[in-house]
């Protein structure tokens, strides 16, 4: 923000010099950049370049700026009043010379503007220009020129229309049609999307709302009758507008950073009295305004005199306190001898917690005089369960050979319908400009890890195997209900099924030590091999499930070799998590062990087997461990495959005896054959 010295002390009393103002400002968060004179002879003036933060919309002006010089000297701020006098008004009214409509509210949430009659365009006064020359702008004629010169003055970008040009007697705010042409005023022309707001007549777009006016409404030396526009648009919007164009102008540097909305009218009666001061003409009767009765209401937000000293580490005087919110424009709803309720003023935006307001307090107080050595109580916090959760999930799959991912949370339509286990609602949608195409909320993470093997294997690196831990975005299935995220974990390798099972079950146990009991079914997804889908289930819910890629995939993403996949509820896991686990004292008493080779049907899983096995065996059994499987046909027959397990039995009372662990091995071998007509290898 360059800001012109002697413009400034206008509006505020400054006994500093340039360069102690400077410093000041620097301290209290406008960084100087530099302070230069003028490139004129005839002109004394010096030049303050000060770089502005994106939050602080409302220094990006002069008056913004003498706000800040004024409350760091204590001293007045002087903000003209532009009164137009009865002299000054026509009595023609406004809506009989336009109507006004506003058919994109999401990107316009207010345009207001004024009709000026009978004026005449020349040079501005010398004063105006020596002041624009000072930071940069070239005067082009007393009506652009006064436009130029009120949003430098309070930040509030205007825009001025020779009406006689303005075709069909009305002015609509609406999105641009699909490829529609635009010639602006630097007499490019530019290609539009329906993403893009733009100010239009009767017939075309006459303007690019808050980035730049067009060629065929230009004020010039014909012109006579106005049109000064000042409006709130929204930010995002012009930011996609101004980027994709490839057209920043300062009005737009302005609208991305939010101006203030109850400024609007300020703004243009500001204009019209510096146009009628200097081109003549009167002002029509009335304010087109599609949003007459819309004003900003700031949320009051509370402050604390402890919390100052907590987090300042020095004790500021109450009232000081108060008296510095209240010289930034801040209120004072109610207020106490320990507590205040504060409402922010609408052209500070930033203003929205209590830290907020501390910093105001600090900034305008003096960093300066904030002790090195002041102490700041700090209290050690503890870790949330989530963080528990996730260090110990982030340990389990590194230490199984994978390395962390991080994916963007959007992706194409390929990706998004790739893989959905989690629900069957169709995929929330949403713009990112820098990723084209992505237009998709995941419901999975699966797809994006896919992508970033698929990028690994185009650089040659094709053992990559990879994890992520982030959320997906699951819409409603009440099709009317919020949407939900779920915290997931999932990851893609080249390894088998069975690394994947190890790995979940490692994760269950590590997070939960015992207090989660899992169980497997089938699976079946277009993306997994046919008999490769497991889905996980927990306590009545799905808690993940895993597979290994199909061929369709496999070809769909050219992917030279199979992978095995899989996702993870880590919010259900949250939900067992065992933060502080619990030693078990170890046995004195020495363990049996009892190797049983089943004969059981193909579609038995073993998840399945061991349930029924840990079941059946009672309190005696610490462990039934899975050896091999091994498949026969000639001697078991088709559809039948062996599978062996070794019973680990133990007391923690006595010494088993072999007719106790017998008894144990009868019970398992009458449960599985009940439940699986198995038979066991003699």
């Amino acid at each position: 923000m360059l800001v012109s010295w002697e413009w400034l002390q206008q509006y505020v009393d400054i006994d500093l010099s340039p360069d102690e103002m400077a410093h000041k400002f620097a301290l209290s968060g406008l960084n100087h950049e530099s302070t230069k004179p003028v490139d004129d002879d005839a002109d004394d003036d010096l030049v303050i370049d000060l770089e502005v933060t994106s939050n602080r919309g409302d220094c990006l002006g002069h008056l913004g700026i003498a706000r800040e010089a004024s409350v760091l000297l204590g001293t007045e701020l002087r903000i003209p009043s532009p009164i137009l006098s009865p002299t000054a008004i026509d009595a023609t009214d406004v809506s009989s010379l336009l109507n006004l409509t506003n058919r994109y509210v999401e990107a316009c949430p207010r345009y207001t503007g004024r009709i000026i009659l009978g004026v005449k365009v020349g040079p501005s006064p010398a004063w105006m220009q020596r002041r624009l020359r000072a930071i940069g702008v070239t005067p082009i004629n007393n009506v652009v020129d006064a436009t130029n010169y009120v949003m430098f003055e309070c930040g509030q970008p205007l825009h001025a229309f020779d009406l006689a040009r303005i075709r069909g007697r009305e002015i609509i705010v609406r999105p641009a049609d699909p490829k529609e042409k635009f010639i602006a005023i630097d007499h490019r022309t530019y290609e539009l999307d329906p993403s893009m707001v733009v100010i239009a007549d009767g017939q075309r777009a006459i303007a690019i709302g808050g980035v730049m006016g067009g060629a065929d409404t230009e004020v010039g030396e014909s012109t006579m009758d106005l049109l000064i526009e000042s409006a709130d648009f929204s930010p995002l919007a012009i930011r996609r507008a101004a980027r994709s164009l490839r057209l920043h102008s300062p009005a737009s540097y302005r609208f991305e950073r939010r101006v203030n909305p109850d400024g609007l009218l300020w703004a243009t009666n500001r204009c019209c009295q510096l146009i009628l001061e200097m081109a003549g003409g009167k002002v029509a009767t009335g304010v087109l305004d599609s949003a007459p009765n819309s004003h900003s209401r700031n949320t009051e937000v509370a402050i604390r005199k402890q919390r100052i000293v907590d987090v300042l580490g020095v004790e500021i005087p109450w009232k000081r306190s108060l008296d510095i919110l209240t010289a930034l424009g801040c209120t004072i709803a109610a207020k106490s001898d320990d507590k205040a309720s504060i409402v922010a003023p609408p052209f500070r935006m930033d203003l929205g917690r209590e830290i907020d307001l501390i910093e105001e307090v600090a900034r305008i107080h003096g960093y300066e005089k904030i002790p090195e050595d002041a102490m700041v109580p700090v209290f050690v916090s503890s870790r949330r369960d989530k963080d528990v959760m996730l260090a110990r999930v982030r340990s389990v799959a590194t230490s199984a050979g994978y390395n962390e991912a991080i994916t963007p949370s959007v992706v194409n339509k390929q990706a998004s319908a790739l893989i959905s286990p989690w629900t069957a609602m169709p995929p929330l949608m949403t713009q990112v400009p820098l990723l084209e195409g992505a237009t998709y909320l995941r419901r999975s993470i699966v797809p994006s890890l896919i992508q970033a093997y698929q990028s690994n294997q185009s650089q040659q690196n094709r053992d990559a195997c990879l994890f992520e831990t982030a959320v997906v975005y699951l819409p409603s299935n009440e099709g009317s209900g919020l949407p939900s995220q779920q915290n997931t974990l999932a990851w893609v390798g080249t390894g088998s099924s069975r690394d994947s099972k190890g790995m979940i079950e490692e994760l269950v146990s590590r997070v939960t030590f015992g207090q989660l009991a899992i169980s497997e079914s089938d699976y079946a997804d277009p993306g997994i091999a046919e008999n490769s889908g497991v889905r996980i289930s927990a306590d009545g819910r799905m808690l993940g499930w895993y597979g290994a890629s199909s061929k369709s995939l496999r070809s769909t993403w050219k992917l030279d070799q199979d992978l095995t996949m899989g996702e993870i509820s880590l919010d259900l896991m949250q939900e067992f998590l065992l933060t502080i686990p619990t030693l078990k004292p170890l046995v004195l008493y020495p363990a049996i062990q009892r190797d049983l080779n089943f004969i059981i049907d193909e579609s038995v899983r073993w998840g399945a087997l061991s349930t029924v096995v840990r079941n059946s065996a009672g309190k005696l059994l610490t462990d039934c461990i899975y050896c091999e499987t091994y498949r026969d046909v000639k001697k078991d027959g088709e559809g039948k495959k062996r599978v062996l397990l070794s019973l680990i039995l133990q007391s923690d009372s006595q010494t088993l005896t072999g007719q106790q662990a017998e008894e144990v091995v009868a019970q398992v071998l009458q449960a599985t054959t009940d439940s699986f007509a198995a038979s066991i290898v003699t």
